[in-house]
């Protein structure tokens, strides 16, 4: 009876080794002939349905007939018409009309011809719907004789477009939500994509010229990588590659102060006045809301065409950083006037023309169009003012999350991932031993037995 139960339990052990062995041979397969996820997948999404329902109003009416849009102040969307009949399209959309003098063309024709004229530096322009104008701003570098020339050129366009001038300088942001640091100065890093090879930081182009490299310290000891692309001026985004090809663990996580962060679920374009946040390691979290779009900024180093404008505030070393709505990726930090003290006007490369200009996708969570990780605890306040009672002013960073820093993988998550051929090996292995190791009881009982049978028979 003894020796029978031996045979069953040898058996058993037999039978699991091989069965383990097959499933760790099928894990490794699939692990192997599996992709990684389509980063293409990550839902590139307008930040709020009021944006999109404008959007598309504006594309359907043409911009002969229409003058922008932006998030009312009740969260409902606004559209600037020229005419009767298409203020009444607009209602029956369900969106507010506001019928105005100037066209989307007029605007542009305006904007085209300020463009055209002769530089200079220290002046911006942008598009403000609300009011059917291009408003012109000078920062304190503007001479008096450099003022009254531009006033001039404004004049000839027409009416439609405002003169103002604007304290401090319009400055590029260099000095960052993590900081990297390289010998042209210091620059956050902005968003994580990838090319479905590598991984890379998206952030400024006026941080530094293409092979520029990034340190993640002030010593030179952790080098994250090298910038391997970029356009500046006339765009302001470049591309930092990881020393070691990948982001790591929490790649979906711009960080906001205090070893938080918030997680990114996808790239979109923001809409006037939508709340909006940024990250940068000089200031933290700030927010306030989207202003103009198309903003053209002549900058000491060459002009930027096509910015978000925005009131949120900045100083130097928050360059490149995130600036993102609800966990939507909108854009990184490009550069502007005043301070985080008094207040002013920052600008933003926007994400998605980035995004398509490199051929990058952005690095986003799992969980993207779901607004919150599972678990996520409420995301962090701002730390500046900015946000009011309405309707926009509701919108929150997105989803908390921790930071994990740009070398936080762990060995537990990858052998854990499923797509990692790790899991299928140390199931092969656990059965080979077992099977090695029931074949080596097996002998040594052999062995045993017939020690004894010789011992009982020849005394």
């Amino acid at each position: 009876m003894r020796h029978a139960r031996r045979r069953i339990v040898r058996r058993v052990a037999r039978l699991a080794a091989v069965g383990g062995l097959l499933l760790g041979g099928t894990m490794v397969t699939r692990a192997v002939a599996s992709e990684p996820p389509d980063a293409s997948a990550v839902p590139r999404t307008v930040a709020q349905s009021a944006s999109g329902t404008g959007a598309g109003l504006v594309s359907r009416l043409g911009d002969s007939r229409t003058a922008g849009h932006w998030v009312g102040s009740d969260g409902r969307p606004v559209v600037a018409v020229t005419d009767e009949d298409a203020a009444d399209q607009v209602r029956r959309a369900g969106a507010e009309a506001k019928v105005v003098r100037h066209s989307m063309r007029e605007l542009r024709s305006a904007t085209s011809a300020l463009r055209a004229a002769p530089r200079v530096t220290g002046t911006a322009w942008a598009l403000d719907y609300r009011s059917n104008e291009v408003v012109v701003r000078g920062d304190s570098t503007v001479s008096g004789a450099d003022w009254a020339w531009l006033t001039g050129v404004a004049e000839d366009i027409g009416g439609f477009v405002r003169m103002e001038r604007t304290e401090g300088t319009f400055t590029t942001r260099v000095n960052g939500a993590q900081p990297i640091l390289s010998t042209a100065g210091r620059c956050s890093a902005g968003f994580n994509v990838t090319d479905g090879r590598k991984d890379f930081i998206l952030t400024a182009g006026h941080c530094g010229p293409t092979g520029s490299v990034w340190f993640g310290d002030g010593q030179g000891d952790r080098e994250v990588g090298s910038t391997v692309a970029g356009s500046f001026p006339g765009d302001d985004f470049s591309l930092v590659e990881y020393a070691s090809g990948k982001a790591g663990d929490g790649a979906d996580v711009v960080a906001v102060g205090g070893g938080k962060g918030v997680r990114i679920t996808g790239a979109g374009d923001p809409s006037v006045g939508q709340r909006v946040f940024r990250s940068g390691s000089t200031t933290g979290l700030r927010d306030g809301r989207v202003t103009a779009l198309g903003a053209t900024v002549n900058y000491p180093e060459g002009t930027v065409t096509g910015l978000i404008e925005t009131d949120v505030c900045a100083e130097p070393g928050d360059s490149g950083g995130p600036m993102f709505s609800e966990g939507v990726a909108l854009g990184v930090t490009s550069g502007g006037s005043g301070d985080c003290s008094e207040g002013g006007t920052t600008f933003f490369q926007p994400v998605t023309e980035a995004l398509a200009s490199l051929g990058v996708r952005l690095i986003a969570s799992p969980e993207a169009g779901t607004g919150a990780g599972r678990g996520s605890e409420p995301a962090p306040s701002p730390s500046a003012a900015g946000g009011g009672g309405d309707a926009p002013g509701t919108a929150s960073p997105g989803a908390s999350a921790p930071v994990t820093g740009v070398d936080g993988s762990t060995l537990l998550s990858r052998l854990t991932d499923r797509r990692n051929v790790g899991p299928g090996l140390l199931v092969v292995a656990g059965s080979l031993i077992a099977l090695v190791a029931t074949r080596w009881i097996r002998a040594e009982q052999d062995r045993n037995a017939y020690r004894r049978y010789y011992s009982a028979t020849w005394g």
